[in-house]
């Protein structure tokens, strides 16, 4: 590559240096001309060609080289491939050597790489291990990597472990462990472990994640009075204290944080359901105004009861009093059917909304109804299109079929015991009203006979 390289600047240099060609004028000087061109060429072609053969050489050198590094290599992976059957037929025998060395004791090596397996998976998972972290490392290689017959110490090591853990399910300890929150923050809180069951603290319970090594709370605790229990529980320091525990370590409490609130089981029934507690509401707010104008008016009418001599225009009764008294020179039939029409007239202001409390009560369930329909329909559509692999899918429907089905019942039942109670006293007051007309005409014929 050097010549090479030589050779280009040795030809850039005499093209550079050569003057440039003058136009010949004439023949002869043309003559001359090629003549000292082909001098030229002659002694750059042979420089060349001896910088090739140069180059050559160097080649030549090159290749001898390579090959002689390919020969030694081949000899090399000559000598290993013999060292390696070499080294096969040794391990075989080393095998041998070692199983006829081991005899028996080769079943307790099993043994132990088995029972070490199941220690760490139960030791690795368990809540003992977030108040003595560490413990499952020496296991894990016990069972996982060890090659060679178990010593003393490590057989001891395996025994301390499944001790341990025999040990402290049995206790209810109290330490101060790191917990990580939901949103990713840690803080060092007083935890008490119950056995190998839970993980509670002042917020509630907590849980143990095994792959992480972390003491975390759970996603949403369970019930109220459960978590109440727990704190309570947290607080106490000594004697006997009722505790929620969970024997699965963690799988119902899973299944209870997993399981719909109230809220999320009330949305479930969607737009359905949000018209039918509309319904129940304003049901409900019609019913006390009434319960509560009727009670007004039945205490004014037995005021007016005591005083019927003096009639009020601020009660159905006094009115009708006063009916009586504006036509006492009237015949009975006249004035019975005065009284009538002043009792007609009572009726629109003391039944008004009452029937419409009975309206909501009977609409309430066909609600109800309808959205069971609406749940079902959306759920055929979803199995059209999804099929029937994944039931989750068809969950939020049918949850809605099922919830608007309740919501109208829930709605219709106090609807009907509020419109029983507002109509019974309604009734009791145009019974008063029908009982005091009957009577003033009674009266008024009895005078007129006389």
């Amino acid at each position: 590559m050097k010549n090479l390289f030589k050779s280009a600047l040795l030809a850039a240099a005499m093209a550079v240096s050569v003057a440039p060609v003058q136009a010949a004028t004439s023949l002869d000087q043309l003559l001359e001309q090629v003549k000292k061109n082909r001098v030229s060429e002659a002694r750059i072609n042979a420089q060349r060609e001896a910088e090739f053969n140069s180059a050559r050489a160097d080649k030549q050198a090159l290749l001898k080289k390579a090959q002689d590094g390919l020969k030694a290599e081949q000899a090399r992976g000559d000598r290993l491939a013999k060292q390696y059957a070499d080294n096969e037929v040794r391990l075989a025998e080393k095998e041998q050597e070692l199983k006829n060395a081991t005899g028996t004791l080769g079943e307790m090596f099993g043994v132990v790489r088995q029972s070490s397996g199941e220690a760490y998976g139960l030791i690795s998972s368990s809540i003992v291990s977030a108040q003595y972290p560490g413990r499952s490392a020496f296991l894990e290689g016990m069972a996982s990597e060890s090659k060679g017959l178990p010593n003393i110490q490590e057989l001891e090591e395996l025994w301390f472990a499944l001790q341990t853990e025999m040990t402290e399910s049995g206790k209810v300890a109290r330490f101060e462990t790191d917990v990580i929150s939901l949103d990713g923050g840690s803080s060092r809180q007083e935890v008490v472990r119950v056995g190998t069951f839970n993980l509670v603290s002042k917020d509630g319970y907590l849980t143990y994640n095994a792959e992480k090594g972390q003491v975390q709370p759970l996603g949403r605790q369970p019930d109220s009075h459960m978590v109440d229990d727990a704190s309570s529980f947290m607080d106490a320091k000594a004697g006997f204290n009722p505790f929620f525990v969970d024997p699965t370590r963690g799988t119902i409490l899973g299944l209870l944080t997993a399981k719909a609130t109230l809220s999320e089981r009330y949305h479930a029934g969607g737009v359905v359901g949000y018209v039918i507690t509309g319904m129940l509401a304003l049901g409900f707010l019609i019913a006390i105004y009434k319960f509560v104008t009727l009670t007004t008016i039945s205490a004014k009418m037995r005021s007016q009861l005591n005083n019927t001599a003096n009639p009020s225009s601020s009660n159905p009764l006094g009115r009708i009093l006063k009916v009586y008294q504006e036509n006492k020179g009237a015949d009975a039939e006249n004035l019975e059917l005065k009284l009538d029409e002043a009792i007609l007239r009572e009726l629109p202001s003391i039944e008004s909304g009452i029937n419409i409390i009975k309206i909501f009560a009977a609409v309430a369930p066909l609600l109800g109804l309808l959205g069971t329909v609406l749940g079902m329909i959306a759920t055929f559509q979803q199995i059209t299109l999804f099929g029937t692999g994944d039931p989750r899918i068809m969950a939020g429907s049918i949850s809605m079929a099922l919830v608007t089905t309740a919501q109208g019942i829930i709605a219709a039942l106090p609807l009907i015991l509020l419109h029983s109670i507002v109509a019974g006293r309604s009734k009791s007051i145009v019974h008063i009203l029908d009982e005091q007309a009957a009577g003033i005409v009674a009266a008024h014929a009895e005078v007129e006979k006389a």
